[in-house]
């Protein structure tokens, strides 16, 4: 058995699919050591030639996808001469497709890179997501497809560059227990919130990792493990607030959004108490050792206040308001 492999990856595009679709198979084989040696963008006999004199210098498997007949057929060609496997490797599903459509293929290379609508599209949604990351150009949060909210290195910004690069409009907020986000976030209507969350542990570790590659101290009052719980809690507490806050409900009635909270704080695994003065619940996050206790408290319920406020988030429910009467 071969203890290296030289793997020649050939494709007259840009070669994203034929090289995602070699990273998948190897993934299979633990422990192989396989040099890649990649070629796009091969569409003439003189590239292909380069190409060949490589090929026959490292011989291992050629991987292809070529729709120009005439390259494709001098490419095995060449192989064959060499006596070197080769996979095209797109071949099988495309000739399966041709069987159930009843088509014969275009044979253009790169159709799948056309600069379409949808090409544009994502264009633009890129440029919107860099442009609305971190909690910045909060007054067009409506034109978002996505707003996710989380507490620091909860992962906002990856998340939304991947989800931009399949043209979704996003924005991100950080949630911050000393700087509440813009009232704005909770009347949205056009956008899809999203609370990202995590384990307390695991967000220490990811900070602690982001100081070091900073170069500074790892030890500091934001991987401090009470201020990390304390970042959970905020998180928690905005997440049944934005499902709930177009449809209050008077005080000792607030059954539904009483459940909600409930099974929110259970999900992110807090001891929880219902049926607190009827429809009041409390959530106990245990973290430590220390004697301190952290206490948040949170409005769910309303007042029978007519209200007039023309806000974005005016209840739905006539004559039941949230407000607060302290």
């Amino acid at each position: 058995m071969p203890n290296r492999l030289h793997l020649h990856l050939l494709s007259d595009s840009t070669g994203e699919t034929l090289e995602t679709i070699a990273k998948a198979a190897l993934a299979q084989f633990e422990g192989a050591e396989v040099i890649r040696h990649f070629w796009p963008m091969v569409r003439s006999q003189q590239h292909l030639d380069r190409i060949m004199a490589d090929i026959a210098a490292n011989p291992g498997l050629v991987l292809f996808t070529l729709v120009n007949a005439e390259t494709r057929v001098k490419l095995e060609e060449r192989c064959r001469a060499l006596g070197l496997p080769f996979v095209p490797a797109l071949d099988a599903v495309t000739d399966a497709l041709e069987s159930a459509l009843g088509q014969h293929p275009q044979a253009r290379p790169g159709r799948q890179h056309a600069m379409d609508a949808a090409y544009f599209a994502r264009v633009d949604a890129i440029h919107y997501t860099i442009a609305h990351d971190d909690g910045v150009g909060w007054e067009n949060w409506e034109e978002a497809d996505i707003v996710l909210a989380g507490v620091s290195r909860s992962s906002k910004t990856p998340t939304s560059i991947y989800l931009a690069n399949r043209g979704y409009k996003v924005a991100n907020i950080p949630i911050v227990v000393e700087s509440p986000p813009p009232s704005v976030l909770f009347g949205l209507k056009h956008p899809f919130v999203v609370g990202l969350t995590t384990a307390p542990e695991r967000l220490v570790q990811v900070r602690r990792n982001r100081l070091l590659s900073l170069g500074q101290s790892p030890e500091t009052s934001y991987v401090d493990d009470e201020r990390v719980a304390r970042d959970s809690v905020a998180l928690i507490i905005v997440r049944p607030i934005t499902r709930a806050a177009d449809a209050p409900l008077c005080s000792c009635l607030a059954d539904s959004t009483s459940a909600l909270v409930a099974e929110s704080l259970k999900g992110w695994g807090y001891e929880v108490h219902t049926g607190i003065g009827k429809t009041g619940v409390v959530g106990v996050l245990r973290n430590g050792s220390s004697p301190r206790t952290l206490g948040i408290r949170a409005d769910m319920d309303a007042l029978p206040i007519i209200e007039n406020t023309g806000a974005s988030y005016t209840s739905q429910h006539a004559g039941c308001m949230h407000a607060c009467g302290h």
